[in-house]
């Protein structure tokens, strides 16, 4: 390894390193105002929202909302089975084996279901 390669990992190491240690060395003395404690718990949903989406939506990065899409399919099947069960392992299988069963056999979701 090169001096230059040790010296930028250091350097990552010291950058990583400090901004967590102030964010969690000052965490005590730190108060948040009201509004912003209360927006905290929507920040996990809308990040997920916010990876999924485009995921689901953009598969080969143009629009493809149609039911022959099988993420969309299968993203669909797996939010009724969440809704359905509240679990998340059965949520989490059920639509994984949507998404290759679908992927997999190249099939329409309004085919199967005579919908179309």
């Amino acid at each position: 390894m090169r001096a230059w390669e040790v010296v930028m990992i250091l350097g990552m190491l010291v950058v990583t390193f400090g901004i967590r240690y102030i964010l969690l060395g000052l965490a005590d003395k730190f108060r948040m105002p009201p509004l912003l404690e209360d927006a905290l718990p929507y920040i996990p949903p809308a990040v997920l929202i916010a990876i999924t989406v485009p995921a689901v939506l953009l598969p080969k990065g143009e629009w493809e909302v149609t039911l022959q899409n099988p993420y969309l399919a299968a993203a669909l099947i797996a939010t009724g089975t969440g809704v359905v069960t509240k679990n998340l392992l059965a949520t989490i299988a059920v639509g994984l084996a949507a998404f290759f069963f679908l992927a997999h056999f190249d099939l329409v979701l309004g085919f199967v279901w005579g919908l179309f």
